[in-house]
């Protein structure tokens, strides 16, 4: 372990020997050295660490002999602990080397000695020596690297084995319980290496190979080796935490921390600040996470500069172990302060500027982090500017600029840079020395005199730098000054001062004098001050121009009048007069511009000022004087105006009807006279005149009075006085409105009946006069008081009209108005007709009538207004030949319409609408049904008359019995004129009711030949009458040939046929087509598809062909024939010239011309056809034969097999049909429910011609009823009864099925014979199904 421990050491010292001899290249001579010191210091401690660390591991070994020793002093305790171990293993003397070892074997360990007993011993010839000839030595690997340690004995028939740590691992060279563990090498040369593979730190032990005893010798054990493990450091933890960004103060003083990793041996940790190496550090090493593992710890005493600022901090840390050192470094961000700031100067002259320049110094500041800021100060007093940075290059600039002023003389600009670390202010100054000129000059005295006078005056100049001269100029003449003076101005300036005295003449007026600064400082600029010389003197004439004197004026009339004066400095001032008053303008914008006073004018020597007038009652022989100094002129207006003023005096104010008035017209003054006249709305009056009197403005005056006597209709009125002047032709009124008080007076305009609409708004007017107004509007209906403020549903408005809105038919009626002022009140009625939409009240529905008979259907109605023609009739159907009402009868009295009907016929029965329009929508309608009521008619249909049946008693069979009439029919059935026992459970009734369509089914079970092959008679019977069919009940037998074959369409190539089915004979019968060409020999044969169709078009035809087409019928027991004539036609196809169309249905009686000649190809074809027609013939036959006996067997087997069974499944199905027919909903039209009837024809497969026998089962699934409607009153459902015309036809028309739908069972009768044996209550269930295919 020492060795270990120095080997490692001297390892570490060369390392960091090469580490600071790269870092000492990098330095100065001087740092060199002092480098080398401390690093020689540092090694120093390291060795005494290390020698500190290779103590403690020598104190464990003294340790751990000495716990060996005590237990071989106790011999008892260690053969307790050994007393299981394999003999010659427990200890051995090695008298080769002297050496004499004890191993330990601790009591869990006995099992495994145990269990190495009786393994294979190694063979050794008992010749060969005993002894080692290879020894283990110490050993360092890496962690995960795999390590051997060599055995080599010579000792035959020996077992040889490793312990570790004392712990014996046992002579098998798997090892077992280490799976990283074996024994390598060859055992037949001795040699036993222990190979340890991906050491790991568990394997880091004192190892030892042991030889057991045998008969050749003792035990054997090597001296103890230790497997020394590397663990390198995984890494590096960095304060502060690395990658990280540090800010530090250039020239202070900081600690960082750097802590490895688990490591085997401790790592050596080494700074780098910029690259080079920190000498300042501390190092502890302490005892990691496990036994034998390492933690470095360093701190190191770090103060950055400048000159470190972005650079790095690293931690190295080195190890044995390691290839390379690991590192992890943090970023130094050194903050330091900036350089001193520069200041540029534009110009050659620092601090010399002129005032009114633009002045831009820019600052500048180097270095710095943060960058500097730069701060502008004027006298000591910052200033706002801008600054900004280039951090690239590390500079700080600030551009000043300011425009020069004189006061900025004197002043002192500095530039300051500092950052956030700056310990002071760094300043840079410059003082200002401005040039300026005077900012303005000033004249003192007055530039105006009397002629032949002296003028003195001042020119004063502002400071400037440096001072400035003076002189006088009067126009291009040079003036000498009587005094000149300098003292101190602002800002360092001076001040100039020229006194100036001379003599004024009257050619001198009107030049100019000026002051002029001038210095050699401002070479390119002068600096004037110039006044006008004004020498006064007095005018020479004055007079005015305007109208002759005495001339009459209209008044209004616009007037100039000019006043001239020649001569005068200054310009004479012409003031205008009237009678002694100065004449002005008026002062207020809104009072009229009589008056229009001009400003002086002057024209060369002359000067003039207008006076422009217009004339007025105040201008009549007035004076207008115009004055100049002490001259003055004057004239005179004459003035003819109308009345100034026109009074109407009352003697009166409040007037009543019956009052007397006298009213006195008043003309203040006019020029001339004038004469006044009186009128009242047009109608003159004479009035009283009263004699003249003085008047203003030099005129005249006049006076005339009237007397009248008040009505309430002159209220309002207008009582006009007329001045007109005979010379003006002018004419001036004034009027007076006569206020009569009188109580309230409808007016002739009002309205006393309103109308208005249901649910609308209505308006009851007021035309009413009084005077004063009426106080109230009170309206009152039916006793009780509207509320004048208005409710829910009315207003009263400012006129006292009232308002109502949701008019209702209960706001019909008289309103009353009461209306009250202070002279009196006055009522009205005003009546509110409400009109509404008509209401029916009464409708009789339904309206019955027997057929023939006359009845009245009867329609009453509400209504506002009722009109003659509001009623009217319509009768609902859909066509229109059934919604005439022509044979009809209207009539309407008042609010009642009647439709009358003559003469009931059956085609009149159904739905009518009475419609009631009063011209108020909506219009009303009422729906009534006219039910006409007749005696039972059966129906008759052929297919119905007979009905077949298996008479084996295991088959049902229903009859079906229809039937019209109105009211509801009661059905009786007997059986050869005997009345049918419906108690028997045999015989099973069912009745439906429709509208007027009534059915009865019977249904009888377990059909016997003898007893039930019958006439059954059904008898339909109402209170009007009563009517009865016959329905035969058969045998299964061949289907009856159809009827009515004819064409519906004929082609060259085609014919279209339709034909009417027979009697299928109670099997589902199918149709085949046999014609054949009558030039042609030979018949052809065609199956009609689908089976049950009744339409079909045979193709392959020729044209101008003559054909002979019969129609068959067959069914499983056979054809109908083809000897009934109604199933055969013959046909001519058209040429290919002729137009197709309808048929013509004359047989042709001679043969087409171009016939002669059979063509060859058809002969061909119809030989070959018959060839093979009458061999299967012969097929047929034989098959035919064998399926009739197999059909016997079937209705044989099948009576046995259903005769138990049969009469449950009947009566449970009666059950289930008439529970289900119960829930079905009674709204359903009759074409929907007619109970058809269906043979048994429908649940057959089709006959093929072939030998297979196909099955037939006898039961069906998965059908379910349409909805059925049963009627709970006599009359329901009527208008359902008389349906359109056109809907009758064809109620018994069968139901087209497809074999298709159906859900045939699989389970019972496979037999195909089964066939009879259908059930005829399912036919029954299928008669109500007219939608169902089956």
């Amino acid at each position: 372990m020492g060795k270990e421990r120095e080997i490692e050491r001297k390892t570490g010292e060369g390392r960091m020997e090469g580490t600071q001899g790269r870092e000492r290249d990098r330095k100065t001579e001087g740092e060199r050295e002092g480098e080398s010191k401390r690093g020689r210091d540092r090694l120093m401690e390291r060795k005494k660490s290390r020698e500190r660390e290779g103590d403690r591991w020598q104190k464990r070994d003294k340790e751990k002999s000495k716990r060996q020793r005590h237990r071989e002093r106790d011999p008892e305790k260690a053969r307790g602990r050994h007393r299981r171990q394999p003999v010659g293993i427990a200890g051995a003397t090695d008298r080769e080397h002297g050496v004499a070892l004890r191993i330990p074997i601790r009591a869990p360990l006995l099992l495994m000695g145990m269990l190495t007993t009786g393994l294979a011993q190694l063979q050794i010839p008992a010749s060969a020596s005993r002894g080692f000839w290879a020894l283990p030595e110490n050993t360092t690997v890496m962690e995960g690297a795999a390590a051997e340690l060599r055995c080599g004995v010579s000792a035959p028939g020996s077992t040889v084995q490793w312990a570790k740590d004392g712990l014996l691992l046992g002579p098998d060279p798997r090892i077992p319980g280490f799976p990283r563990y074996h024994l390598a090498g060859n055992p037949s040369r001795g040699e036993f290496h222990l190979h340890i593979e991906a050491c790991d730190l568990s394997d880091d032990a004192e190892y030892e190979c042991q030889v057991g005893r045998s008969e050749t010798g003792p035990e054997l054990v090597s001296p103890r080796v230790i497997l020394s493990i590397l663990v390198p450091p995984k890494m590096l933890q960095l304060t502060p935490e690395a990658g990280s960004t540090v800010t530090w103060v250039a020239g202070e003083e900081y600690v960082v921390s750097c802590v490895s990793g688990d490591a085997k041996p401790a790592p050596d940790i080494t700074f780098l600040q910029s690259g080079q190496i920190i000498s300042d550090i501390t190092t502890n090493v302490n005892e990691g996470s496990q036994e034998k593992l390492f933690i470095t710890e360093a701190t190191a005493r770090v103060t950055p500069q400048s000159l470190d600022n972005g650079q790095l901090l690293v931690c190295e840390g080195s190890s044995p172990a390691l290839d390379i050192p690991i590192k992890v470094s943090i970023t130094m961000n050194v903050l330091f302060p900036p350089g001193p700031p520069v200041i540029e100067w534009p110009g050659l002259e620092e601090g010399h500027v002129r005032a009114g320049q633009s002045l831009e110094l820019l600052c500048m500041a180097r270095g710095g982090n943060p960058p500097a800021t730069l701060q502008w100060l004027k006298n000591g007093q910052p200033m706002s500017t801008a600054w900004g940075t280039e951090h690239t290059q590390a500079v700080a600039r600030s551009m000043l600029v300011m425009v020069i002023r004189p006061e900025d003389h004197g002043v002192r600009l500095s530039c300051e840079a500092h950052n956030s670390v700056s310990k002071e202010i760094q300043e840079r100054g410059i003082t200002l020395q401005v040039t300026f000129p005077p900012s303005a000059i000033t004249i003192l005295g007055s530039a105006s005199q009397t002629e032949n006078k002296n003028v003195t005056l001042s020119c004063i100049t502002k400071s400037s730098r440096p001072r400035v001269l003076l002189r006088w100029w009067l126009g291009w003449r040079q003036l000498l000054p009587t005094e000149e003076t300098v003292m101190d101005g602002l800002h360092g300036g001076h001040i100039s001062m020229s006194n100036l005295t001379f003599l004024v003449r009257r050619e001198d007026n009107g030049l100019t004098l000026t002051c002029e600064a001038f210095s050699e400082a401002f070479t390119k600029e002068t600096f004037k001050k110039s006044l006008t010389l004004n020498v006064k003197y007095p005018a020479q004439k004055l007079w005015i121009e305007g109208p002759p004197e005495g001339q009459p004026l209209r008044a209004g009339t616009r007037v100039k009048l000019v006043c001239l004066a020649i001569g005068g400095n200054p310009d004479p001032s012409l003031t205008w007069y009237k009678d002694s008053r100065t004449v002005t303008e008026p002062r207020l914008p809104q009072e009229p511009r009589r008056v229009q006073l001009g400003n002086l004018e002057k024209s060369g020597s002359t000067f003039s000022r207008e006076l422009v007038l217009v004339t007025g009652p105040s201008d009549n022989q007035a004076k207008f004087t115009c004055k100049a100094g002490q001259l003055s002129a004057s004239t005179q207006l004459v003035v003819q105006f109308p009345p100034t003023n026109l009074t109407i005096l009352a003697n009166a104010s409040a007037l009543r009807p019956g009052d007397a008035l006298n009213l006195t017209c008043l003309s203040i003054s006019s020029n001339p006279p004038v004469n006044l006249s009186w009128d009242k709305e047009g109608e003159k009056l004479e009035g009283v005149i009263s004699p003249p009197r003085s008047a203003p403005f030099k005129g005249s005056a006049a006076a005339r009075s009237i007397l009248l006597r008040m009505s309430s209709g002159d209220h309002g009125h207008r009582v006009t006085c007329r001045a007109h002047s005979i010379q003006l032709r002018e004419t001036v009124s004034a009027f007076y409105r006569l206020n009569v008080l009188y109580p309230p007076e409808f007016l002739g305009e009002q309205v006393f009946v309103v109308t208005a609409v249901e649910q609308g708004q209505a308006l009851l007017p007021v035309l009413v006069s009084a005077n004063p107004a009426p106080e109230a509007f009170n309206w009152t209906f039916r006793g009780y008081r509207l509320s004048p403020a208005g409710g829910p549903r009315h207003r009263i408005l400012s006129g006292g009209a009232l308002q109502l809105w949701n008019v209702t038919r209960a706001d019909d009626g008289f309103y009353q108005l009461h209306c009250q002022n202070s002279e009196g009140t006055a009522e009205a009625l005003v009546r509110l007709d409400v009109h509404y939409a008509p209401t029916i009240r009464v409708l009789q529905d339904p309206t019955e009538v027997n057929i023939g008979g006359s009845a009245d259907i009867v329609c009453t109605a509400d209504a506002n207004p009722i009109l003659p023609g509001m009623f009217n009739w319509e009768r609902l159907g859909e066509e229109e030949e059934d919604q005439s009402l022509d044979d009809m009868e209207k009539i309407s009295k008042g609010s009642t319409g009647r439709l009358r009907i003559h003469n009931a016929k059956l085609a009149q029965a159904g739905a009518y609408q009475c419609i009631v329009d009063n011209g108020v929508a909506p219009p009303a309608r009422g729906l009534v049904r006219l039910v006409v009521r007749f005696s039972p008619q059966v129906e008759h249909p052929t297919p119905l008359t007979k009905v077949a049946a298996a008479g084996d008693s295991t088959s049902s069979a229903t009859l079906h019995c229809r039937a019209r009439g109105v009211p509801n029919i009661v059905f009786t059935w007997t059986k050869n004129g005997v009345p049918l026992d419906l108690q028997d459970p045999r015989y099973t009734e069912h009745t439906y009711h429709q509208g007027g369509i009534h059915s009865s089914l019977l249904t009888i079970a377990n059909v016997s030949a003898a007893q039930d092959y019958a006439l059954f008679t059904c008898t339909a019977t109402n209170p009007l009458g009563s009517d009865h069919t016959n329905i035969q009940l058969v045998s299964i037998s061949r289907p009856d040939p159809p009827s009515g074959l004819k064409v519906v369409s004929l082609t060259p190539y085609s014919v279209g046929l339709e034909w009417k089915p027979g009697f299928d004979g109670g099997l589902p019968q199918r149709f085949q087509i046999r014609y054949e060409a009558l030039e042609t020999p030979g018949f052809l044969y065609m199956d009609v598809l689908p089976p049950q169709a009744t339409t079909f078009t045979l193709t392959g035809l020729q044209p101008s062909t003559r054909y002979k087409i019969w129609l068959l019928a067959s069914n499983a027991l056979g054809d109908s024939g083809l000897a009934d004539k109604g199933s055969q036609i013959s046909i001519t196809t058209p040429g290919l010239d002729q137009p197709s169309g309808e048929p013509d249905y004359q047989l042709p009686t001679e043969q087409p011309a171009d016939s002669s000649e059979l063509p060859l190809m058809p002969v061909l074809f119809a030989v070959g056809g018959l060839l093979l027609l009458s061999n299967a013939s012969c097929v047929g036959g034989f098959l035919w034969q064998r399926r009739l006996r197999r059909l016997a067997e079937g209705i044989s087997e099948k009576t046995e097999a259903e005769s138990e069974e049969g009469p449950i499944r009947n009566e449970y199905e009666e059950s289930q049909w008439t529970t289900d027919l119960d829930k079905q909903s009674s709204t359903v039209s009759t074409t929907d429910v007619e109970p058809y009837y269906h043979s048994m024809k429908d649940f057959s497969p089709q006959l093929l011609p072939t030998l297979e026998e196909v099955s037939y089962p006898r039961g069906l699934t998965g059908l379910e009823e349409e909805n059925m409607a049963f009627p709970g009153h006599l009359y329901d459902e009527v208008e359902g009864l008389y349906a359109p015309s056109g809907t009758w036809a064809p109620l018994y028309d069968k139901v087209q099925m497809d074999p298709c739908d159906l859900h045939w069972s699989e389970d019972k009768y496979e037999d195909p014979r089964g066939i009879y044996d259908q059930d005829i209550t399912f036919q029954w269930y299928l008669s109500f199904q007219p939608g169902l295919h089956l």
